[in-house]
């Protein structure tokens, strides 16, 4: 919620902070690429030195972040506040870590399931409440209520998450630590401001060339490290490979449908399409994704032992591409916005707990913390170049009145279909339970 709260509301921010577009869309970028860094990293933190630690130093940075951006006077103190929430990003895998150290091995599917569809639920959540929240209280609140129930939350979990029993000992390898950051921040930056500087610009060219060498880097130095932050090996297994490669595309897909779809539902009708919705209409209309991104995420678990997790992911995906074809070329009334996302919702539910299950299963549980941790990343990583591909497209037509033309949101829903249609092929390259049942021990 702490990204999809934001993303509705921007140019209020931009008009009560006086600053620029361009300046604004870094309460955006700061949040990414901070969480990009540290959730793997603390990922791995949280298996050296025990989760429950590791998670209350989390939900301390959100709320320490909150409260900065919440107080903030201009852009630079918000930019500062986001960026000490971005280490939040890390409560994901702490969470999917202590779930499988404290759950009986049955259980596990249906936990991780469940958290699956709260994490999902929530990233659609915040477009919903943005509107209401901003219109009766001002934008402030969207990190002041974040903040006291983090607060709250992190006292239940100093009360009854146990200590980990399951610890990989050891110590942080800080210069692949600093490579993995270097080149992460060398690739998104430029991804999430290349349509700004231009795509060619000496900057961009510079920093994508910078990310290339800094990974190659860090792979290098990761598989000779005694203490990787990213173990190699556990990379190149199998399961672990091709879920990862499934959740590059699906991160595309996911996130650049929910930056793009409250756009075009709240296009003024002047340009040929879209409704004019306000905020909070806009959410209304997204509603039904909510409901069945929570249904397909609740019911991965139960449904594995019939339907294996990885043809759920195919599944998964499948939806997802039927889902961007309806918003391509059946979005002349709202309830066909508002069908089209209930499909992509369930298949977003089932495919996000799925793909997490299959992480999960696939590597030892010392190691879960990472490899989850990484999981997430590389879904940002696809999120942010979705992100840029559909804006590049959507903006690159302009319609009546100087609004980008419907063919751009028709392309750009239409290549995000293409997208999650790969995912469902890379599902299928999964290996089955046999396979990958060695890796489980």
């Amino acid at each position: 919620m702490l990204q999809s709260l934001i993303s509705p509301v921007l140019p209020t921010i931009q008009q009560d902070l006086h600053t620029t577009q361009a300046g604004v869309s870094w309460v955006l970028i700061a949040w990414l690429l901070s969480a990009s860094v540290a959730t793997p990293i603390l990922g791995r933190l949280a298996d050296m030195v025990g989760k429950d630690k590791a998670l209350l130093v989390v939900l301390a940075a959100i709320a320490a972040g909150s409260l900065v951006s919440a107080l903030a006077p201009n852009l630079g103190v918000m930019v500062a506040g986001r960026v000490i929430q971005g280490l939040g990003g890390a409560v994901y895998p702490v969470a999917f870590g202590i779930l499988r150290d404290e759950y009986p091995p049955e259980r596990v599917p249906s936990a991780v399931g469940a958290m699956s569809s709260v994490i999902a639920v929530g990233g659609g959540l915040g477009t919903v409440l943005a509107g209401p929240i901003t219109g009766g209280l001002g934008w402030r609140w969207l990190f002041w209520i974040p903040m006291a129930a983090v607060l709250v939350i992190a006292a239940l979990c100093r009360r009854y998450v146990p200590a980990s029993p399951v610890r990989t000992g050891g110590r942080i390898d800080w210069p692949a630590a600093a490579l993995l950051s270097v080149w992460l921040l060398a690739l998104l930056l430029p991804v999430s401001q290349g349509q700004a500087w231009g795509w060619g610009s000496p900057l961009t060219v510079a920093l994508l060339a910078a990310a290339a060498l800094a990974f190659a880097a860090w792979v290098r130095r990761e598989s000779r490290s005694a203490n990787p932050v990213i173990d190699m090996a556990m990379m190149r297994r199998p399961a672990v490979w091709t879920t990862n490669a499934v959740a590059l595309l699906f991160g595309a897909a996911m996130f650049a449908t929910l930056t793009f779809l409250p756009q075009l539902v709240e296009t003024p009708s002047s340009a040929g399409y879209g409704f004019g919705a306000s905020v909070t209409v806009a959410g209304l209309v997204i509603l039904p994704m909510l409901a069945t991104m929570a249904v397909g995420g609740m019911i991965s678990g139960p449904l594995h032992r019939t339907v294996p997790f990885r043809a759920q992911l195919a599944w998964g995906s499948a939806l997802l591409a039927a889902a961007c074809l309806g918003f391509a070329f059946l979005h002349d009334a709202a309830w066909q916005i508002a069908l089209a996302g209930a499909v992509f919702g369930l298949g977003l539910g089932l495919a996000y707990s799925a793909m997490t299950s299959l992480i999960v299963h696939a590597v030892p549980p010392a190691q879960t913390g990472a490899a989850t941790g990484m999981n997430t990343n590389i879904r940002n990583i696809g999120g942010a170049l979705g992100t840029a591909v559909v804006t590049a497209l959507v903006t690159g037509t302009v319609g009546a009145g100087g609004l980008p033309s419907a063919g751009g949101y028709e392309t750009g829903f239409t290549v995000l279909a293409a997208t999650a249609t790969a995912g469902v092929l890379f599902s299928l390259l999964i290996p089955g339970p046999r396979r990958s049942r060695p890796a489980d021990r």
